[in-house]
């Protein structure tokens, strides 16, 4: 034992054989003999090369096959990125169901089993009352279990038998809800204070949950078991219909619209309208309850410009409301149920009534993230959203906005809502060209940058705000004129004296 009396050099020793033991412990061992030999990573690179392992055999054949074009083609239930969920920081629950899982991405999760059970009663009510074979449900799903499979966006653990048994139990469940909320779940068979089959108490939470993008089914599968249930093959729109229905409570406007806004409506459209939230059944509950929303929506007017990675300093569309009343601009409600049906005209901004309430953010969320991912859907929803966060900068915004009967909300306060439009669109990728907002906006930002139109505005809230400064007004003109009248006398009567 040797003794060490200086503590440095003692350290200093006790490091290095940390050290060595470190680096021995990381250096591959020979099979042939027992010394040590370091493998470069070129090396290890050429081994791979001449001996691919059957591991990456398999990663290979996958990303074969995840590059078909079939497989991404069908893609209408995504995952929400990472980039979305982690910009709304605690506002994870907007995005994660937190009573009800529907689908394979939050099935089996332990804060949902408890919803579960009633799942099972909703399928007992459906056998019974229809006297089906649970088989016949079972069979029917089997059939279209690789159709459903493609609609969901990457690999989930559930097996065949699984993820068809979840097929059926979600989706008679959702239509035992839909169906409820149209004929009466008594007339079903629930009874009166059943904790889950009524339309008071957590049906408000079942419903937010319901409509999000990450817990939805498609909806072929809604209608293939409807048919079973009602002995008919051919329920095209039913479900839809029914969907629409039963979200009705979560619709950002409830202002209803008149007969000759319908009728000016339809003659703008060439008296057809042809949108039809019900026709295509590859979707899901979400994209009905969007198309629903838009309805015929404008279209931008296309733009010459180069094309290019989205700018985050170009969506800065319009100013805020404090700097357009400044500028002389005026805020009117719009009566029309189309909430994203926004209308500039000589001077005067009129926005339709929004509704806001505590489901509405998560609700705006999700329909913002379904843009984002889904390719083959416009972007009017974010195009909306971003142009009201341009509006909106502050709680004054927002109160004036209140008092004009552009916004009513039941959220704490002012500064809330401002808060909600200003983190909805962070971290969105968006392009000003393909807003059907952008020729709107061109015409506010010019009467804004118009000086006429300011010094109008400043000259009315300056002198015009109260009758006492027109008052005031008047009567300082009225001294004035008076004073040049004065002088321009006394100087005639000077230089022309009376004869």
């Amino acid at each position: 034992m040797v003794a060490v009396f200086n503590k440095e050099l003692l350290s200093w020793y006790l490091i290095t054989l940390k050290l060595k033991e470190t680096l021995e412990s990381g250096i591959p061992s020979s099979p042939n003999s027992g010394n040590r030999s370091i493998e470069f990573p070129e090396q290890q690179l050429e081994k791979l090369q001449q001996e691919p392992t059957e591991s990456l055999q398999e990663k290979l054949e996958q990303a074969r096959q995840d590059n078909v074009a079939s497989s991404w083609s069908k893609l209408s239930i995504y995952k929400i990125p990472h980039y979305l969920r982690d910009s709304n920081g605690d506002d994870d629950k907007a995005f994660s169901p937190q009573i009800v899982s529907i689908g394979p991405y939050h099935h089996g999760k332990k804060r949902l089993r408890p919803m579960d059970r009633h799942k099972w009663r909703s399928l007992n009510h459906v056998l019974k009352r229809a006297k089906h074979d649970l088989r016949i449900y079972l069979d029917s799903m089997k059939e279209i279990e690789e159709r459903a499979r493609s609609c969901y966006e990457g690999p989930f653990s559930l097996s065949s038998n699984e993820f068809v048994e979840m097929l059926v139990l979600d989706g008679c469940f959702v239509l035992e809800l839909f169906k409820g909320a149209k004929e009466g779940f008594t007339q079903l068979g629930y009874s009166r204070n059943d904790p889950v089959f009524v339309m008071r108490g957590s049906m408000h939470s079942i419903q937010r949950d319901m409509i999000m993008l990450e817990n939805q089914l498609p909806l072929f599968v809604l209608v293939r078991l409807l048919g079973i249930q009602l002995g008919k093959p051919d329920t095209k729109g039913q479900v839809g219909a029914l969907a629409l229905r039963f979200f009705d409570p979560l619709m950002p406007s409830d202002e209803p619209m008149t007969k000759s806004d319908r009728n000016k409506l339809e003659s703008s459209l060439g008296n057809t309208i042809t949108f039809d939230p019900l026709s295509d059944q590859e979707g899901h509950c979400l994209e009905v309850f969007r198309r629903s929303l838009l309805r015929a929506g404008p279209q931008p007017v296309p733009r010459i410009r180069i094309k290019g990675v989205a700018d985050k300093r170009r969506q800065q569309l319009i100013h805020c409301v404090t700097e357009l009343k400044k500028a002389g601009i005026k805020f009117k409600k719009r009566k029309t149920d189309r909430f994203w049906d926004i209308k500039f005209k000589d001077g005067i901004l009129r926005i339709p009534r929004l509704l806001i309430h505590d489901g509405t953010k998560s609700l705006f969320l999700n329909l913002i993230a379904f843009e984002q991912c889904h390719l083959d859907c416009n972007k009017d929803i974010t195009s909306y959203f971003i142009f009201m966060d341009n509006l909106i900068n502050s709680p004054e915004d927002v109160g004036y906005l209140h008092y004009r009967g552009i916004i009513e909300h039941w959220l704490g306060s002012d500064a809330e809502v401002a808060n909600l439009f200003n983190r909805l669109c962070q971290e969105v990728v968006f392009d000003d060209d393909n807003s059907y907002l952008s020729p709107l906006s061109e015409d506010v930002n010019r009467y804004y940058n118009h000086r006429w139109n300011t010094w109008c505005a400043s000259l009315r809230h300056n002198y015009f705000s109260n009758p006492w400064a027109i008052i005031s007004l008047v009567a300082a003109i009225v001294l004035l004129i008076l004073t040049l009248a004065q002088t321009y006398y006394s100087i005639y009567g000077y230089y022309r004296p009376a004869r």
